[in-house]
C-alpha cells in the first residue's frame, strides 16, 4: 500500500522537488538534542546558583519532560487536522518562546520561572518530535524509509554533543567556591554578585537558541511542504482511526512502552548525574567534567552510526539485547567500583544505548496497522521516564550520600530492555498474522 502513494516518486530517495523541506525537517534533529543536553548541564549549574539539592536539581528534567508527556496526543491531533508543517511551525514558535523566557526568568531570580521555560520548550519539542520522524520517512520512495529516517536521524546526536559542549563552555564557569569559602563571601558582601554573576551565565545560550529557532521557523512558514506526505497509505485507505482498547492488547507493543518509558529514564538519569559522578569520585573540576559529558555524547554518536551497520548482519532485537547486558555490566562495574574505572564504565554506556529508542520505537509500532499513529503518540509520551528518573536518583543519592548507588534506577532499566530484546518481542509475530 505505501508504494502506491501519491507524490513518492518510486525509486527517489526523496520526492523530487522537495529537498528543501527534507534539509528543514532533518535540521529539526539536531535542534531538538541541545537543549535536551543544556539541561545536564543546567542541573549543575542550578544547584550552584539556587543553593538546592540534588533531588530538587533533578526536577528541571521533571519539567522538562512533563511538556512532552503532555503535549504528545495533543500534537499529533493538531497535525491529523493541519497538517505536519502546521505543527512542525507551532512546535518551533513554542521552542524559541520558551528560550526567550529565560531572560525574564534571570531577572526575576526564581527557579520554579526557569522550570517554566524549560516545560514551554519541551512542549515546543513535542511536536518536533511527534511530527518530524513521520514526514521524513514519508518523503521519498517507502522502500528506502528507514534509510532516510537513519540519515535524518544521524544529526541528533551532532546537537546533543553542541549542547552539552555550549552549556561547558559558556554556562559552567569553573568557579566552585565549597562551604567555608561561601561563608566568607556573604561576610565580605561578595556572594549575591557571585550568584548573580552565575546565574546571568544561563541566559546568552538561550537568547541565541531562541533566535535560530525564529529564523527556522520563519523559513519552513515560507517553504511549500508536499500535501501527499500529510498521511500514510495505509492510514487513509483504512477507515479505522485506530483504538487505544486495542493496542494494550498486544503484548509486544505494552512491553515497548514499557522499555522506553525505562530506557529514557536510564538516558536522562545517567547524563543528569554525570558530572556529578565524576566530581564525586575522581575530583575533577566541573569544567572537566562537562568536557567528558560531551565526550560520552560522542560516544553516543559513534554508536548510533555503527549500529546502523551492525544491523545489516544482526537482527535488531538481538543486537539490542546484546548492548544492553553490556551495559548491565558497565553500570554494575559503576556502582561497585566508583572511582576511574567507574567513570570510564558510565562513560561507554552511551555507546551501547544509542541504538535502543529508534529501535525500541520500530519493534513497538511494528504490525499496529491503524494503529500505528496512535501507537507511535504513545510512545513518545513514554519519554515521561526522563522526568521520573533523576528527582529519584537525586533522593537515592540522598539517602545514601551516594551518587555510585543511585545508578541501580538505569541498570534496572537495562535488565528489563534486554528481557524485551529477547523474549518480548516475539509477540509481535503472533500479532501480525493474527490481523
Amino acid at each position: 500500500m505505501n508504494s502506491e502513494r501519491k507524490g513518492s516518486s518510486k525509486g527517489s530517495f526523496i520526492t523530487p522537488g522537495y529537498t528543501i523541506p527534507f534539509i528543514l525537517v532533518t535540521s529539526l534533529f539536531f535542534m531538538w538534542a541541545i537543549p535536551h543536553n543544556l539541561n545536564d548541564v543546567l542541573i549543575k549549574q542550578s544547584m550552584k546558583v539556587f543553593a538546592i539539592d540534588r533531588m530538587h536539581a533533578g526536577f528541571i528534567q521533571t519539567a522538562f519532560y512533563l511538556g512532552y508527556f503532555l503535549f504528545a496526543i495533543p500534537a499529533a491531533s493538531i497535525m491529523r487536522k493541519y497538517n505536519y508543517k502546521t505543527g512542525l511551525v507551532i512546535g518551533l514558535f513554542l521552542y524559541s518562546f520558551g528560550c526567550l523566557l529565560f531572560l525574564p526568568a534571570a531577572l526575576i531570580s526564581k527557579y520554579f520561572a526557569f522550570l517554566v521555560a524549560l516545560f514551554i520548550i519541551a512542549s515546543g519539542l513535542s511536536f518536533l518530535e511527534t511530527g518530524a520522524n513521520p514526514f521524513i520517512a514519508g518523503l521519498g520512495d517507502p522502500s528506502s524509509s528507514e534509510r532516510r529516517l537513519n540519515f535524518s536521524q544521524a544529526f541528533n546526536p551532532f546537537g546533543a554533543i553542541t549542547g552539552a559542549s555550549v552549556g561547558t563552555i559558556f554556562i559552567l564557569s569553573g568557579r566552585e567556591p565549597d562551604a567555608a569559602q561561601i561563608e566568607a563571601m556573604k561576610l565580605n558582601g561578595t556572594y549575591d554578585d557571585f550568584v548573580k554573576e552565575e546565574l546571568w551565565r544561563i541566559v546568552p545560550p538561550y537568547m541565541v537558541l531562541a533566535c535560530v529557532v525564529l529564523i527556522l521557523a520563519i523559513l519552513m512558514l515560507r517553504t511549500k511542504f508536499p500535501k501527499s506526505v500529510e498521511e500514510h497509505a495505509d492510514e487513509k485507505n483504512d477507515r479505522s482511526k485506530g483504538h487505544i482498547s486495542e493496542l494494550f492488547r498486544v503484548p509486544h507493543f505494552v512491553q515497548a512502552v514499557i522499555a522506553q518509558f525505562l530506557y529514557v529514564g536510564a538516558q536522562v538519569g545517567t547524563w543528569s548525574y554525570f558530572i556529578q559522578y565524576v566530581q564525586d569520585y575522581t575530583g575533577r573540576n566541573e569544567k572537566l567534567a562537562g568536557y567528558l559529558l560531551a565526550g560520552t555524547l560522542a560516544a553516543f554518536a559513534i554508536g548510533r552510526f555503527s549500529a546502523t551497520w551492525f544491523m545489516k548482519f544482526i537482527k535488531p532485537n538481538i543486537l539490542m539485547g546484546f548492548y544492553s547486558v553490556i551495559n548491565i555490566i558497565l553500570v554494575s562495574i559503576a556502582i561497585l567500583n566508583p572511582g576511574t574505572l567507574g567513570m570510564w564504565s558510565l562513560f561507554l554506556t552511551s555507546f551501547f544505548m544509542s541504538l535502543m529508542f529508534p529501535t525500541i520505537f520500530a519493534l513497538g509500532i511494528k504490525g499496529l496497522g491503524p494503529n500505528t499513529k496512535l501507537g507511535g503518540s504513545l510512545l513518545v509520551m513514554s519519554i515521561i521516564g526522563g522526568a521520573v528518573f533523576p528527582p529519584i536518583m537525586g533522593k537515592i543519592y540522598q539517602m545514601t550520600h551516594s551518587m555510585a548507588i543511585s545508578m541501580i534506577l538505569p541498570c534496572f532499566a537495562y535488565i528489563f530492555i534486554a528481557y524485551y530484546s529477547f523474549f518480548g518481542t516475539r509477540n509481535k509475530y503472533e500479532y501480525i498474522a493474527q490481523t
